[in-house]
């Protein structure tokens, strides 16, 4: 009876080190495989059910960006990989009335990478309405050449 309950705790024990040790490196590998992508805050006007409806909704917009999954239309104003401009181009278009959202994806491609960071240097650079809405058209047409365009 001593014998298998000494046995009992030690299994237990080596049980315990064992699975410290496997939650430790796989955790490692998990943050790695993740960490590769690079966050974007892409300013989101709304999620569309129909073509029809998006287009009637956003005709007044001259520069979007247009990603159709799973059947529905996702309408993305700008594209910017730092937080504050994303605020400043959210209240840009509040004043014109617009409602945006930001949410973060997850892209990893260097090209487009730095492409975004030397815009983002723009904006931070200028206060001008004028100036933020040319660079987030030239943002979003990168985005489609780069991104969207090697997608399909």
């Amino acid at each position: 009876m001593k014998k298998t309950f000494l046995l009992s705790i030690i299994f237990v024990i080596l049980g315990a080190i064992l699975g410290i040790f496997l939650k430790s490196n796989y955790q490692d590998k998990v943050i790695s495989a993740f960490s590769e992508g690079k966050i974007y805050y892409f300013l989101q006007e709304g999620v569309y059910s129909s073509q029809e409806i998006m287009m009637e909704n956003t005709k007044d917009l001259d520069v979007k960006l247009i990603n159709e999954e799973n059947n529905k239309y996702y309408v993305y104003l700008g594209i910017t990989r730092d937080e504050e401009n994303a605020k400043k181009i959210k209240e840009l278009y509040k004043n014109k009335g617009y409602q945006l959202y930001i949410k973060e994806i997850n892209l990893s491609n260097e090209e487009f990478f730095n492409n975004v960071t030397q815009f983002d240097l723009l904006i931070k650079n200028t206060e001008k309405e004028t100036e933020i809405l040319t660079i987030e058209e030239v943002v979003l047409a990168n985005y489609e050449e780069i991104i969207k365009n090697n997608r399909s």
